[in-house]
């Protein structure tokens, strides 16, 4: 008697099976969906937050170098001044950084022959352009704070080939990092894209000048044809024996 009440239940069984397993590909389809659409939502947000340099209002003349608008290291009484070109996101730029900075700091600025300046040539991507309006933000409120910036991010630099210096990332990075300036003021300067009009006249001025990468330095409006230590040696050691 009990024979057949079994075959009707493996027969149930049976049936129920396929149905339980289509149920299951089903959610697990529309959770796939659900996450990748959630992602792809994000990661547009991020990139409407990223600036163009076409939207950057106001006529723009190269009439200059404009020292007096850029961040500095040294005397003004020094009597070479190398600028350097860099973009936050170039790995050559956080190479020489984390090579030469220290190095040529205590050679050449601590002892007083040069004053060494910063400009923005950003180029690679259109994070490269929100991490120099960030180091502009930062600069406008304390130099000092700048090259603290500088030094941090290139620490904390991603991949060149990807966008990562998004406005998420840049707002975290300084809260965490960058103590000592009114962050709420950062913050706001940076949403509202304040100082992209001074990252793209940087760009325009060192495009003008023969700068096409980065990093390239300037030693007494010359710009060098490497962008090596020993070359940069080299040229401040020739302007320091031709000043008068």
């Amino acid at each position: 008697m009990n024979k057949p009440k079994q075959s009707r239940n493996t027969k149930a069984s049976g049936r129920l099976l396929p149905m339980l397993l289509a149920v299951i590909v089903v959610l697990l389809a529309l959770i796939l969906v659900f996450v990748l659409t959630g992602s792809r939502s994000s990661g547009t947000a991020e990139l409407d937050n990223l600036p163009n340099y076409t939207d950057v209002k106001g006529k723009i003349v190269v009439d200059g170098l404009k020292y007096e608008k850029q961040p500095r290291l040294g005397s003004d009484e020094a009597k070479v001044k190398v600028i350097e070109f860099a973009d936050f996101k170039c790995p050559a730029c956080k190479n020489w950084t984390e090579s030469y900075l220290d190095t040529f700091i205590k050679d050449y600025v601590d002892t007083g022959k040069t004053q060494l300046y910063f400009m923005n040539f950003a180029f690679i991507d259109r994070d490269s352009y929100l991490a120099a309006s960030a180091g502009e933000a930062v600069y406008r409120q304390s130099n000092e704070k700048f090259w603290e910036y500088l030094h941090k991010l290139y620490a904390n630099q991603g991949d060149e080939s990807k966008i990562w210096a998004t406005q998420k990332f840049i707002l975290g990075f300084v809260k965490d990092n960058i103590e000592g300036i009114d962050y709420g003021q950062f913050e706001q300067d940076l949403k509202n894209h304040t100082y992209m009009y001074d990252v793209k006249e940087d760009f325009k001025i060192a495009g003008a000048y023969g700068v096409n990468g980065t990093p390239k330095f300037m030693v007494n409006g010359v710009l060098l044809p490497d962008s090596s230590y020993e070359g940069l040696s080299a040229a401040i050691e020739a302007a320091l024996n031709a000043a008068p």
